[in-house]
C-alpha cells in the first residue's frame, strides 16, 4: 500500500473540495442573510486540514495502484462527509450536533435525500443552496470530476475511476483516455443541469429554486428548499418537469453521451437495460395510477394521474421528491413503492438501488435455470441483447447481491435493536442503503427522531448505496491487506 501518495491525494480533493464552501457565501452576500460565517470557518478548517495533509508528501511521485484507488475512494467519501457537515455544525440557525450535521451532509453526498431539518422554508438562502450543492456534486461523484482535473496535477485517475463506479460495466470508457471520458460525463451533466433549471424556470419557479431542484433532480437527489418538497409549488407542469429530467437521470449516461456526439437517439431502443427501466417505469406508473383511481374513485383524474406518475417514477428512480405523503397511500401502494426502489435506475446513472442491469442478468439467468431443468446438457448462454455476458461478469453479480441481502439484513437487526418497529426499520435501511431518502412509519416525514445510534447506522448504510457496497466492504478482507 502506498500510504503516502494515498496522503497526498486525498490532501489535493480536501483542499478541492474546500472550494465548494465559497458558492454559498456569494449567495448569502447576494441576498443579505449574514449566515456566510459557518462556510467560512468550514472553508478554513477543510482548505488547512488538507494543506496539512498534503504538504509532508506532496514531493512523492509513485504510482497509483487499483488497491490505492479503493482506499482514497473510502477515506474520501467518510472524510468528505464529516468535512461537509462543518458549515451545518458551524450554523447558529441550525444548532445540529456533531451527528445530525454529519448525517445531513453525507445524506446529501451520497444523494440519498434523507433528512433530519425542518423548517426548510426559513432557513438562510446559503444553507437551502449548500444542501442542494452537496446533492449535485455527489450526483456524478466528485472523485469523478477528480479524475478529470488531478491528472494536471500529476495524479493519474484510472485507478480512482475503477473504485468509485463499480458494477458490471464499469470498464466502459466512451473515450480512449480516461480524462476524456470524466470530462464528457460532466458536460453531459452539467447540460442537463442547465436544460432542467430552465425547464423549471420556464414551468413557474423563480430562478433560485429552478437552480436548487435542478440540481437535486439530476443528481437524484431529493433535497428540496421547502419542506413541502415538489407539492410546495402545486404545479402540475412543474411535477411533470421533474418527471421527465427524473427519468433522464435515471439512465446510463453513456447513452447521453453518444447521443450528444453522434446526433441520434436509436441506441437506447436497442440498449437492453434500457428498455428494462423503461418498461419497468411504465407498468409501475400504471399500476399506481390505476390503484388510486380505484381506492380514490374518478374525482380530480388529472391530479390522481400526475401524482402517481410523480411518485412512481421519484421513487422507483430513488430521487425522493414528493407530492403526496405516499407512505398514508392506501393497500400495498407504499410498500411497492419501497419495493421500486430497490430495482432503482440504471447503471451509470445518477440513480441508488441493486441497478436495473443486476436485476435482468439475474432474470436471465433464472430463466436459463429453468430450461436447463428440461435439457440438462445445453450450453446457454446468458445474453444481453446479441452479445454473452462473461461468466465473471455474471459472478459478480450474484455476488453482489449476495452480499447486499447480508447487508440488508444485518442493519434491519441493527436498526430494530435501536427501538425501532419493523416497518419503520426496514424502510430506514431500504431508504438509506438503495440511497432513496423517505421511508415508512416513523421516518416517513424525516430521520429527526431516530436515536444517534440509528442515525450513524444510516450514515454507513448511504456510504454503502453509494458505493454499491463491495467499494468499502473490501477494505475488510484480509486480502485487500496482504502486500
Amino acid at each position: 500500500m502506498n500510504w503516502t501518495v494515498v496522503q497526498r491525494i486525498l490532501g489535493l480533493l480536501l483542499m478541492m473540495f474546500s472550494l465548494t464552501m465559497l458558492p454559498p457565501m456569494l449567495f448569502d452576500l447576494y441576498y443579505g442573510d449574514h449566515s456566510w460565517h459557518p462556510f467560512a470557518k468550514g472553508f478554513g478548517l477543510t482548505l488547512v486540514s488538507g494543506f496539512l495533509c498534503w504538504l509532508p508528501v506532496h514531493r512523492v511521485k509513485k504510482d497509483l495502484r487499483l488497491r490505492d484507488g479503493f482506499l482514497i475512494v473510502a477515506a474520501f467519501w467518510s472524510v468528505l462527509g464529516t468535512f461537509g457537515a462543518a458549515p451545518l455544525y458551524f450554523s447558529d440557525t441550525l444548532q445540529l450536533s456533531f451527528t445530525d450535521a454529519v448525517f445531513e451532509s453525507v445524506s446529501g453526498l451520497t444523494t440519498t435525500g434523507a433528512t433530519v431539518l425542518t423548517g426548510l422554508d426559513a432557513l438562510p438562502v446559503s444553507i437551502l443552496y449548500y444542501r442542494q450543492q452537496l446533492q449535485w456534486l455527489g450526483g456524478m461523484g466528485i472523485i469523478v470530476l477528480a479524475v478529470a482535473v488531478l491528472p494536471m496535477l500529476g495524479v493519474g485517475g484510472m485507478q480512482l475511476y475503477r473504485a468509485e463506479t463499480p458494477g458490471p460495466v464499469k470498464d466502459t470508457k466512451l473515450t480512449p483516455r480516461i480524462t476524456e471520458t470524466a470530462k464528457a460525463l460532466w458536460y453531459v451533466y452539467l447540460a442537463f443541469t442547465i436544460a432542467c433549471m430552465l425547464g423549471y424556470r420556464i414551468a413557474g419557479m423563480g430562478w433560485f429554486d429552478a437552480l436548487c431542484h435542478a440540481f437535486s433532480t439530476v443528481a437524484i437527489g431529493g433535497f428540496s428548499t421547502h419542506d413541502l418538497s415538489i407539492a410546495y409549488f402545486d404545479s402540475a407542469v412543474i411535477d411533470l418537469v421533474a418527471v421527465f429530467f427524473m427519468f433522464l437521470a435515471g439512465i446510463n449516461f453513456s447513452l447521453h453521451f453518444f447521443a450528444w456526439r453522434y446526433v441520434s437517439v436509436r441506441h437506447y431502443f436497442q440498449d437492453p437495460e434500457f428498455r428494462a427501466y423503461s418498461m419497468m417505469l411504465i407498468v409501475l406508473s400504471l399500476v399506481v395510477i390505476a390503484s388510486l383511481f380505484f381506492y380514490r374513485g374518478f374525482d380530480a383524474p388529472v391530479d390522481t394521474m400526475v401524482n402517481g406518475l410523480f411518485q412512481a417514477v421519484s421513487i422507483a428512480t430513488t430521487t425522493g421528491f414528493t407530492t403526496e405523503n405516499f407512505a398514508i397511500w392506501p393497500a400495498a401502494l407504499p410498500a411497492l413503492l419501497i419495493f421500486a426502489s430497490f430495482v432503482g435506475g440504471s447503471a451509470g446513472s445518477t440513480a441508488g438501488g441493486i441497478k436495473v442491469i443486476r436485476w435482468l442478468l439475474v432474470y436471465k439467468q433464472g430463466m436459463r435455470e429453468i430450461v436447463r431443468l428440461v435439457h440438462p446438457s445445453a450450453e446457454i448462454p446468458v445474453k444481453l441483447g446479441n452479445n454473452a455476458v462473461p461468466h465473471r461478469v455474471v459472478d459478480a453479480v450474484w455476488g453482489f447481491f449476495s452480499v447486499y441481502i447480508i447487508v440488508f439484513g444485518i442493519m434491519l437487526l441493527a436498526m430494530m435493536s435501536t427501538g425501532l418497529d419493523q416497518v419503520s426499520a426496514f424502510s430506514a435501511v431500504a431508504a438509506t442503503l438503495n440511497n432513496l431518502g423517505p421511508g415508512l412509519g416513523e421516518v416517513a416525514s424525516g430521520f429527526m427522531s431516530l436515536t444517534d445510534t440509528a442515525k450513524w447506522i444510516s450514515v454507513v448504510g448511504m456510504l454503502l448505496g453509494r458505493l454499491e457496497i463491495f467499494t468499502l466492504l473490501v477494505l475488510i478482507t484480509p486480502t485487500f491487506w496482504r502486500t
